[in-house]
């Protein structure tokens, strides 16, 4: 994902330096980055870091490196932030991350395997869900883990699959959602196995004729974190994205802020690191053909 966020550059053109100036300033002084009320926080970290190496910043790597190892091998992190951690470690090469620190990340991350073969957000859950197997396998991947068993993790996927194509994150849920369903069709590229043809349809579907996509088939209007996996997605697949490039370009050109940053949607008018992140990577994959 950062390589495609790079290319959101050619997009940007002048404002590259808008943004960097934004990250640059989320900088928290205990380190890491700030959440939305000013405090250093590790998942707000995860999209700062990245957006810094997507845009070629320089990174105070020592600060971040110091406040990275006070969370150790994290031990009293969940799921989510587990995989914050991880990224967080190979976004700087996994430099100044202890052996012993990496093997017990890896086994916080191993504690959440469901009994059906899945990963899910509570360890020992008898189901496994989309989102706790993303987070998982993407957290395998930033320490230099290989996934065992990723056909098990690929049955469960297909469990989860509802008949219009999309994905519900656990059972039960009657409904799928972009985010959800994009995550699915990623993770099944990631075990080198082809993209559902209705997954697809289905997130094609949730574009929105103003632009953006829409986080589900009832949402009033779309927004960026959809609009961004659902590109994403559609993209890892190789799908032909010309149709709809001019619109949501349109769309996340009126999310923009003058302060260098993206909104989540048309009406929220807080900023931070997370949807700068996401909009850098929605522009990566719109100006891919540009080259």
């Amino acid at each position: 994902m950062r390589a495609v966020a790079r290319r959101a550059r050619i997009l940007l053109d002048d404002s590259t330096d808008l943004v960097g100036d934004f990250v640059r300033g989320q900088l928290a002084p205990q380190g890491g980055f700030q959440d939305r009320s000013g405090e250093a926080d590790l998942y707000y970290t995860t999209f700062g870091l990245e957006a810094m190496l997507a845009l070629g910043l320089s990174v105070p790597e020592a600060s971040m490196r110091q406040y990275l190892q006070g969370y150790a091998g994290g031990q009293d992190l969940d799921l989510v932030h587990v995989s914050c951690l991880a990224r967080c470690w190979g976004g700087l090469g996994r430099a100044g991350l202890r052996d012993d620190h990496r093997r017990q990340l890896i086994a916080r991350v191993m504690q959440h395997r469901s009994r059906d073969g899945g990963f899910s957000a509570e360890p020992k859950r008898a189901r496994g869900s989309v989102y706790a197997a993303f987070l998982a396998v993407s957290s395998c991947q930033d320490l230099g883990q290989t996934v065992p068993e990723t056909k098990a993790v690929a049955a469960t996927l297909h469990g989860l699959r509802l008949d219009d194509g999309s994905s519900a994150n656990e059972p039960g849920i009657p409904i799928g959602t972009t985010p959800v369903t994009a995550a699915a069709v990623v993770l099944a590229a990631a075990f080198g196995r082809p993209a559902d043809p209705d997954a697809l349809g289905w997130l094609l579907d949730r574009h929105h004729p103003g632009g953006g996509f829409l986080a589900h088939p009832m949402a009033p209007a779309p927004d960026l974190l959809s609009t961004a996996t659902a590109l994403h997605a559609l993209s890892t697949a190789a799908t032909d994205l010309s149709d709809i490039r001019e619109a949501c370009i349109d769309f996340v050109d009126r999310l923009w802020s003058s302060r260098g940053c993206f909104r989540g949607t048309e009406d929220d008018d807080v900023l931070d690191c997370e949807y700068c992140w996401y909009g850098l990577l929605a522009l990566g994959h719109l100006a891919e053909p540009l080259e």
